[in-house]
């Protein structure tokens, strides 16, 4: 099929977005919009949302909420029925939601664990099984994972094992559901300062981007970069494409370890 312009449009198509409130989520699923498809989005921050939804009917699109914790697995599949009964199908889903706490392995409770399994994990295994049913063939679902499920994570132990195993799951639903056409790929976001990322917003607040994008590349980056990947996995455009993971993080991945001098040049 010829690439054109209009292959990159996604009218009449619905999406879900996880995790929609701010940052990431909330970026992509107001971008979705912009191109042209209706939204359902959830989060637990109510008062962000409608500000989210807000921006997606201002784009003459229509926008369904959900208020909800996604580790609830009976709140994901009641939000997800009344979408689907709302706009009679789903075609994408953004399994954006998510979070962590720094901590060492040994200083992470039964609990903490817990906690961190079903908001990484759990959570996209929740939307996946309740979107499936309302998913027509060449639907997409796009998992965002991070930078951290390719590398050691001192502090970050479960979150990062999580992310690595929403992106071991993401090749394998990718096999398993390419007799219905389907494509399954995830989103490895670094780099991109967010109100989860406070660390790093406070560096680039405080005039002290260097901080952490001395080990990038291309420097740092935005959630419109996220938006922009995940637009085009959402459409016909990345139509052969499947399993795979695009890293959106300027180049960390690619660095893996190397800095960049200040005089010019890379160390490792």
């Amino acid at each position: 099929m010829t690439v054109t312009p209009e292959r990159a449009s996604l009218a009449g198509r619905v999406a879900v977005v996880t995790g929609a409130a701010n940052g990431i989520g909330e970026a992509i699923a107001v971008s979705l919009a912009a191109f042209g498809a209706d939204l359902a989005v959830c989060d637990r921050d109510e008062p962000a949302l409608a500000s989210t939804a807000a921006a997606i009917e201002a784009l003459g699109r229509r926008a369904h909420r959900g208020i909800l914790d996604v580790r609830d697995g009976p709140a994901v599949s009641a939000f997800i029925a009344s979408a689907a009964e709302s706009f009679g199908r789903i075609d994408v889903v953004v399994n954006n939601a998510g979070g962590g706490f720094n901590a060492p392995f040994l200083d992470i409770s039964a609990k903490g664990q817990s906690t961190l399994v079903d908001e990484n994990f759990t959570s996209v295994t929740h939307f996946v099984r309740a979107c499936l049913p309302h998913m027509g063939e060449g639907g997409s679902i796009i998992n965002v994972t991070s930078i951290e499920a390719f590398r050691g994570a001192p502090g970050f132990s479960i979150y990062a094992a999580m992310k690595a195993a929403v992106e071991e799951l993401s090749r394998t639903l990718a096999l398993e559901l390419s007799e219905r056409r389907i494509r399954v790929n995830c989103l490895a976001p670094d780099a991109i300062p967010t109100p989860g990322t406070p660390a790093l917003v406070d560096a680039v607040r405080d005039g002290h981007p260097e901080e952490y994008g001395g080990a990038v590349p291309l420097g740092l980056g935005t959630v419109d970069d996220c938006a922009a990947a995940a637009v085009f996995l959402a459409g016909e455009l990345s139509s052969f494409i499947t399993g795979t993971t695009i890293h959106v993080d300027g180049g960390t991945h690619a660095a893996s370890g190397w800095r960049r001098r200040p005089e010019g040049g890379w160390l490792p």
